[in-house]
């Protein structure tokens, strides 16, 4: 086609608003987004309880959620995101090795597991079921610590022994004694502490392995207890650190990771339906070095702000008392006891935990500890939903003792 013929076929084209209006006529009109609570009929609510698994734990921060969906774009085999994200998660940490499991349960799985087969392949296929296997058997267990958490061991096919104090640790020790487990939440409970554990295990050639689930803070203990000595450290993923709920890291001793992975996917052991996915790897290790990074003592300052407002807006109250508490070990952050004299207050903790929890917004507290008492922390509130809990618990127990 000649120039003119062109030129000629174009200026009998209908005009519209001219060029650049033509364009912007054409752009597509922008997509709503998707409201999946409202649209399910779920409920929402601000989390003044804390990092717990019934109320899916922590809210993932923007740089996690950017890890998980850039890792969703690619295909990476499984292995060299675990063998990767395992090197740096074991610097930061000051461990020989780590893994990314399904939450804490699983790395505690993972690690009875590596422990009992070694990198024997035979072995692993053996699991849960170990008589005739050569296998040991038994785990020492403190009686303070044997709280629920430690059966996540017995899915490897392990037998629970419970003791009390160290000479009842000795006499249990024998050819069959595989772990000896330490809960760290139940540090101040039992009579046996940390490095008595430790001297005793290393005394018989024994491996050790603590769980530190929800025991950060301080941000130390992500490095604390490798450095102690233990073999195996176990931490959820989900909770302080605001990983994905469904994460969790095993960290310790090189040979014993590398034999807790022979159990883990892609491999067909007994963890292979803890698979967790190369999102949540990636989404670990970033919400893990953001972590570590951040100002710490600047957000303990901010939640002792908070705790402040809300004491202040209800210790006022006729009846009503407070108390700031300090948790030692197991979600070590400042928190809000309330407490109500019930002739003075008619109302029950039950009863105020209902009308918080059916309340406009929708509130979560620590309902379970005390008659006519609740207990609020404030590490997991959005900013300025502190002000929403002060008035709202404030306007509860003013119209109680009206």
């Amino acid at each position: 086609m000649r120039r003119r013929d062109l030129l000629k076929g174009l200026s009998a084209l209908p005009v519209v608003g001219g060029f650049s209006g033509t364009v912007l006529e054409t752009q597509p009109a922008p997509v709503a987004k998707r409201d999946l609570f409202k649209e399910l009929g779920l409920r929402t609510f601000i989390n003044a309880a804390g990092v717990y698994t019934s109320m899916t734990a922590s809210l993932m921060p923007p740089e996690v959620l950017e890890a998980i969906s850039s890792g969703a774009e690619e295909y990476v085999m499984l292995d060299d995101v675990q063998d990767k994200v395992g090197e740096k998660i074991a610097a930061l940490c000051h461990a020989e090795a780590a893994m990314v499991t399904a939450g804490c349960w699983s790395a505690l799985v993972l690690g009875m597991a590596g422990i009992l087969t070694g990198m024997d392949t035979k072995k692993v296929a053996q699991l849960p079921f170990l008589a005739g296997t050569g296998m040991k058997s038994e785990v020492i267990v403190q009686k303070t610590h044997a709280n629920g958490y430690h059966m996540a061991l017995t899915n490897a096919g392990v037998t629970i022994v419970i003791v009390e104090t160290g000479e009842e640790v000795e006499k249990a020790i024998n050819e069959k004694t595989a772990l000896l487990w330490f809960l760290n939440r139940e540090a101040p409970e039992g009579k046996i502490k940390h490095q008595e554990w430790l001297d005793i295990a290393k005394k018989h050639n024994l491996p050790t392995m603590i769980d530190i689930a929800a025991d950060v803070p301080p941000v130390e203990n992500l490095w604390k207890y490798n450095d102690m000595g233990f073999d195996l450290v176990c931490i959820s993923g989900g909770k302080a650190m605001r990983g994905p709920q469904s994460a969790g890291l095993l960290m310790g001793k090189k040979h014993l990771i590398a034999a807790a992975r022979l159990s883990a996917p892609p491999r067909a052991g007994i963890a292979r339906g803890q698979k967790v996915n190369k999102e949540e790897i990636l989404g670990m290790y970033v919400a893990l070095e953001k972590y570590i990074k951040h100002d710490h003592a600047k957000e303990w300052k901010m939640w002792e702000q908070k705790i402040a407002l809300i004491d202040t807006a209800v210790k006022g109250i006729g009846g009503v008392k407070t108390e700031i508490v300090l948790p030692p070990v197991a979600n070590h952050t400042p928190s809000l006891s309330i407490t109500w004299d019930s002739t003075k207050v008619k109302l029950t903790r039950d009863e105020l935990c209902e009308k918080l929890r059916k309340g406009t917004p929708s509130i979560e507290v620590i309902g379970w500890e005390a008659e006519n008492n609740i207990r609020l922390t404030v590490f997991m509130l959005k900013p300025g939903q502190e002000k929403v809990v002060a008035q709202r618990i404030r306007e509860e127990l003013q119209h109680a003792s009206a």
